[in-house]
């Protein structure tokens, strides 16, 4: 249970963080069993009830999670320790191919943007009662989406893309409602899901996007909300293809109650088509990130969606920071209209690489997944064994403990920082690394 730390409060704040203090001190472990609700309100002498709302706070605040009869207990990852606190650093003179991040040589130069964008905001300053949305980036956001057969809503920007995921779910759900999420996923939206107090159910996805039987599992076990990546898939390069996509619609046509949210993030640097699931449910959002193809600094994304649910984003966002700076959208804006980045050239650059890679690991007889994106995903028996033996080859990669649920191991690799050199080394590492534990009998 506990062990020596002891619970302390007569309020239901009180108690909710003696319990926080001792997660974040580590005197609580992760895991950790919490007293029955009656048994703690009797030795504290206060009211069961009381005890009953801290451990609801707390459940809403993703400390610690309700497994039915056995009881309540301390997140094994809480809120305060995200997955992507699970890597490893590079050795001096490595190369650190865990981050996911884009190749910074293939994004376009900002200087020139941020320049036009102050000069209008000199020319015209932003006040309050302006539209959150500037006029121009709107139009020219919603004839990109039109452009991919998505279908038409009002539009919202948000702080990149898990800003406006958070709030889509926010919007709809409540604490304790099961979402459906691919399994292995993007490890940030793995840790924002219970962290809102709701409930992940894993969905496995091929190449080709997420199982429709995987779906219907979730959907027969209550969940309430499915949240699909349409392209370049984080970890595994899925992107979800005409025939997934009609297969995915049936299934979710089935449930038109269930919130869809798909997330575009791969909008910019993958040269596959869209094919959205958007209008197979009464309320959906579509969102896309502006990080991978103009720059994570940017902190941008567009929303689209049902009038009430992109209704709802933009009455809670006025009452919290009101807007995205006019100023990020005016140089986002200057980019676009400037053809700042040429898609096909991008595209190409991160699907070479990411080719070149599968090649050489498939030559080598080292199975591996990347079909879209800047990541390739190499299923293991075991991580812990070939992420330090990579490290010692001077390779930093992404233990698949940061992306997974229920889903078997595996090893992420970004190919974002590879020069046409590195790739057979890294190939030859991998396979080496695997061969102690792995060769022949990969997952």
């Amino acid at each position: 249970m506990l062990g020596d730390y002891r619970i302390e409060g007569s309020g239901a704040a009180e108690i909710a963080a003696s319990v926080e203090r001792g997660v974040g001190s580590g005197a609580l472990a992760p895991g950790a069993v919490l007293p029955p609700m009656r048994e703690l309100a009797a030795r504290l002498g206060v009211n069961p009830n009381t005890v009953a709302a801290a451990y609801r706070t707390l459940r809403d605040r993703g400390v610690i999670e309700t497994a039915g009869r056995r009881g309540s207990r301390v997140r094994e990852r809480p809120a305060t320790a995200p997955r992507e606190s699970v890597r490893v650093e590079p050795p001096p003179g490595g190369v650190d191919v865990s981050t996911g991040n884009p190749d910074p040589a293939l994004l376009p130069p900002l200087a020139g943007a941020l320049a036009a964008s102050a000069d209008r905001a000199a020319r015209t300053p932003l006040l309050y009662g302006a539209p959150d949305a500037d006029p121009r980036f709107a139009a020219l956001a919603r004839a990109a989406l039109d452009e991919d057969g998505v279908p038409g809503g009002p539009l919202a920007v948000t702080s990149g893309s898990l800003d406006a995921i958070e709030r889509v779910l926010g919007a709809h759900l409540r604490p304790g409602d099961p979402v459906a999420v691919e399994d292995p996923g993007w490890g940030s939206l793995l840790d924002l899901v219970p962290a809102l107090g709701l409930r992940p159910l894993p969905v496995a996805l091929d190449d080709d996007g997420p199982l429709p039987d995987a779906l219907e599992r979730a959907l027969g076990q209550g969940a309430r909300a499915v949240l699909v990546t349409d392209r370049a898939q984080n970890p595994t390069g899925a992107a979800v293809t005409a025939g997934r996509a009609r297969a995915l619609r049936a299934v979710l046509a089935r449930r038109p109650e269930v919130l869809l949210i798909e997330d575009d993030h791969g909008h910019g640097i993958v040269d596959l088509p869209l094919h959205p699931l958007a209008g197979a449910t009464r309320h959906w959002a579509l969102v896309r990130s502006t990080a991978k193809a103009y720059g994570p600094d940017l902190r941008l994304a567009v929303l689209t969606g049902d009038p009430l649910t992109v209704d709802r984003v933009r009455g809670r966002q006025r009452l919290g920071p009101g807007w995205v700076s006019h100023l990020l959208q005016h140089a986002v804006t200057h980019l676009w209209e400037t053809g700042a980045i040429d898609p096909v050239r991008v595209a190409g650059a991160y699907d070479a690489r990411r080719t070149a890679l599968l090649d050489a690991l498939t030559a080598r007889g080292v199975p591996a997944r990347g079909r879209s994106g800047m990541n390739v995903w190499v299923p293991v028996r075991d991580e812990t064994g070939p992420v330090a033996r990579l490290l010692q080859a001077g390779w930093a990669v992404a233990p698949g403990a940061r992306f997974r649920l229920a889903s078997p191991p595996g090893l992420r690799l970004t190919v974002s920082p590879l020069a046409p050199r590195d790739i057979e080394r890294l190939a030859d590492d991998v396979a080496e690394a695997l061969r102690p534990a792995d060769a022949g009998r990969y997952a």
